[in-house]
C-alpha cells in the first residue's frame, strides 16, 4: 500500500506563555491519501486550526514549541519531514505542493494590492510566466471561482469587494498552482449557499482530477457530509473520534460527537430550545469529560406568541446607490444600485430574517435602515417619525433604541479597550447610569446574562474566542435595552455547538427584553429555526417575502427555490 500524502503522528503542540505552558494538541494522529478528503470539526479552541498551521510551520517559534511527533509529507514518492525541513525547502513546499485557504480573507489579503495583483503574483512566483500571461491565468481563475466580471475586480481593493467575494479571491490564490495537497480552514464561512455549494463542487473537481488530498477544516456538518470522505472530531487538542463520513453521522460514539449532531438548527422547530455539548458532556473536578447518562428532550422556550400587530419600521422605496465610476475630474458617472426601491414593514416583537446571495445588499440594508449608510432615496418611518428628515442630534437620541450586532465581532470591537469599557461606553454616551459603579455593576450584570463571568470584565477582545466575542457584542447591543436590533450575520463565523448557544442566548434575552428584531444571514436553516418571517434579497431588490415555514417549505420564486435547493443536506 503506497505511502499517505500526509502523515501526522504523536503530535504534540504548546505555547509558552507569561503565565506557564499551554496544550494546545495532544498526541494527534492523522494521514490523507491521494484523492481524498478528510474533515476537520470541532469546536473553536478545540486545536484544528493549529494542526492545519502545522503542517506549512505557520505558527510563530515561540511562542509555539513542537514537544512530540513529526509530519511527513509525500512528494513524488518521497517523504520529507516537514518539522525538521530548512526554511528554503519548506517555501518552495509552501503554495505550489500544499496550499492554504485562510478562514479570515480580509487579514490574509495585502489591503495596499489590487485583488488580481496578489493572485498573478502567487502563480508567478512559483511559476516562469510573463506579467500578462499571469494575469490571463488569474482571470481564467476568478471565472472558475465565480467571481462577477473579472476584469473588474482584478484591479480592485480588497476593501472593495463583499465577504464572499474576498473569499472566493483567496481560493483562486490556493488553486492557482494546482497543489498536491490543499488545506481548507472554514473555505465557505463567509460564503452564501449558492456560492458555497459551486466552491464545494470546484473543489471536489480538482481534487478528483489532479488525484489532490484535501484536509478540510468547517464547523457546518451538513457540508461534512456532502463533501469529505472521512471525519476526524477533535475535543480540547485531542482527536476523539475517527471514522468513514457514512459511519460517522450514522452511529457516532463519542459524546461530542453525538452533541454535534443534535445541536444543529435544520433539526429543531422555532420555539425550541437547541442542545448544547453541557447537554450531553460533563466535565470532572480532574478536567476529563463522561457522557451524561439523561436523554436530551426538547424544550420550548416561546410560543411565537410575541407579535403584534402594530407596525414598528415601514421601509418605502429604499435606495442606496454608490458610485462604481468617475470622470477625470472625479464626478461620478456610473453607480451601483446595492439597495434598489426596496420596501417592507418590520411589526412590533417579531423577528423578520433576511436572506440572499453575498452581494445582494443585504448588510447594505441593514445598515442603511440604522443610517450608518446614508439612502439615497425612499423613505424610513421608525414608530412613525421619517427617520431620513431626522437631524444628527435626534439620530443620537434614536440610537439609544435602535442597535446592531455586526458581522465581525472583533472588527467591532477596540483592541485598546477592554471589553468591560466597551459594554459601559454607551451607558456613558447616553447618561444611563451616572456613576462609573452604577455602570460597572450594570456592565457585570449583562456579562452573566450571556454567560460570561464578571472575571472577564478587565480583559480585551484578542483574549476571547470567536464566540465569547459574539456574545461581548450582543451585550454591548443590549446595553441600552434598545426595542429594534439589526443582527448582521451573527452566527455565520461560529461553530456548529457555539452557534446553538448564542441563537438560544438570543431567544432568551428577545423574550426577557422583548425586543424587534431584522436577522441578516446566508444560512437559511438558521434564519427558518429564529425567523417568524424571512424575506428573500436578489441584486438589490426583494424576490418575496413570507411566513418562516411557509416560504421554506413553498418558494414562490424560482431564485428562493434555487437557494434552498442549495442547502447542503445530510442523510441522517
Amino acid at each position: 500500500m503506497p505511502d499517505p500524502l500526509l502523515k501526522i503522528e504523536d503530535l504534540s503542540v504548546a505555547f509558552i506563555t507569561p503565565g506557564g505552558t499551554a496544550n494546545a494538541l495532544s498526541n494527534i494522529t492523522i494521514s490523507v491519501n491521494r484523492g481524498e478528503i478528510l474533515a476537520i470539526v470541532g469546536e473553536s479552541g478545540s486545536g484544528k486550526s493549529v494542526t492545519s498551521l502545522s503542517v506549512l510551520q505557520l505558527l510563530p517559534s515561540p511562542p509555539a514549541v513542537y514537544t512530540s511527533g513529526r509530519i511527513l509529507f509525500n512528494n513524488n514518492g518521497q517523504n520529507h519531514s516537514l518539522l525538521q525541513l530548512p526554511e528554503e525547502e519548506l517555501a518552495s513546499l509552501r503554495g505550489q505542493k500544499i496550499a492554504m485557504i485562510f478562514q479570515e480573507p480580509m487579514t490574509s489579503l495585502n489591503p495596499v494590492l489590487t485583488c488580481g495583483f496578489q493572485v498573478a503574483e502567487a502563480i508567478r512566483c512559483h511559476n516562469r510566466l510573463s506579467a500578462a500571461a499571469a494575469r490571463q491565468q488569474t482571470l481564467a481563475l476568478f471565472e472558475r471561482v465565480q467571481l462577477p466580471d473579472p476584469v473588474l475586480l482584478f484591479d480592485r481593493y480588497p476593501h472593495q469587494l463583499s465577504g464572499g467575494q474576498k473569499q472566493r479571491v483567496m481560493i483562486a490564490m490556493a488553486m492557482s498552482c494546482e497543489p498536491s495537497l490543499l488545506i481548507c480552514d472554514e473555505p465557505t464561512t463567509a460564503l452564501d449557499v449558492t456560492v458555497q455549494k459551486n466552491i464545494l463542487q470546484l473543489i471536489k473537481e480538482l481534487q478528483q482530477q489532479n488525484d489532490m488530498g484535501v484536509i478540510f477544516i468547517t464547523h457546518d456538518l451538513s457540508v461534512v457530509a456532502e463533501i469529505a470522505d472521512r471525519v476526524a472530531v477533535m475535543y480540547k487538542g485531542a482527536i476523539v473520534e475517527q471514522a468513514a463520513t457514512d459511519s460517522l453521522f450514522r452511529s457516532p460514539q463519542h459524546p461530542y460527537t453525538k452533541a454535534l449532531l443534535a445541536c444543529r438548527p435544520a433539526l429543531h422547530t422555532r420555539g425550541e430550545r437547541l442542545p448544547v455539548v453541557a447537554d450531553f458532556m460533563e466535565t470532572d473536578a480532574d478536567g476529563s469529560t463522561s457522557e451524561k447518562n439523561a436523554s436530551v428532550h426538547p424544550q420550548k422556550i416561546h410560543d411565537g406568541a410575541t407579535r403584534s400587530a402594530d407596525t414598528l419600521l415601514a421601509v418605502t422605496d429604499l435606495k442606496v446607490s454608490f458610485p462604481a465610476t468617475r470622470n477625470w475630474l472625479g464626478n461620478p458617472k456610473t453607480y451601483i444600485h446595492a439597495v434598489d426601491g426596496v420596501s417592507f414593514t418590520v411589526r412590533e416583537g417579531e423577528t423578520l430574517g433576511l436572506v440572499g446571495e453575498s452581494g445582494c445588499g443585504k448588510s447594505t440594508l441593514g445598515r442603511a435602515i440604522l443610517r450608518l449608510t446614508e439612502p439615497t432615496a425612499g423613505k424610513l418611518e421608525y414608530r412613525g417619525k421619517d427617520l431620513l428628515r431626522c437631524s444628527a442630534r435626534e439620530m443620537q437620541l434614536l440610537r439609544k433604541d435602535m442597535q446592531v450586532v455586526f458581522q465581525d465581532p472583533y472588527a467591532s470591537l477596540n483592541p485598546r479597550i477592554s471589553i468591560g469599557d466597551a459594554i459601559a461606553e454607551p451607558l456613558l454616551v447616553h447618561r444611563i447610569a451616572h456613576t462609573a459603579k452604577a455602570r460597572k455593576e450594570k456592565t457585570i450584570e449583562l456579562l452573566e446574562k450571556v454567560g460570561l463571568a464578571a472575571a472577564h470584565y478587565h480583559r480585551y477582545p484578542h483574549e476571547f474566542s470567536g464566540g465569547q466575542r459574539q456574545r461581548i457584542v450582543i451585550a454591548r447591543a443590549l446595553a441600552l435595552e434598545p426595542s429594534f436590533v439589526v443582527c448582521d450575520e451573527s452566527v455565520s463565523a461560529l461553530d456548529v455547538s457555539v452557534q446553538a448557544q448564542v441563537l438560544n442566548l438570543l431567544n432568551d434575552l428577545k423574550k426577557e427584553f422583548g425586543f424587534t428584531a431584522i436577522f441578516i444571514s446566508h444560512d437559511l436553516s438558521v434564519v427558518r429555526y429564529i425567523s417568524d418571517r424571512i424575506m428573500v434579497m436578489n441584486r438589490g431588490r426583494i424576490e418575496e417575502i413570507g411566513e418562516a415555514e411557509e416560504l421554506y417549505r413553498n418558494p414562490k420564486t424560482a431564485y428562493t427555490r434555487r437557494l434552498i435547493d442549495s442547502i447542503p443536506r445530510m442523510a441522517v
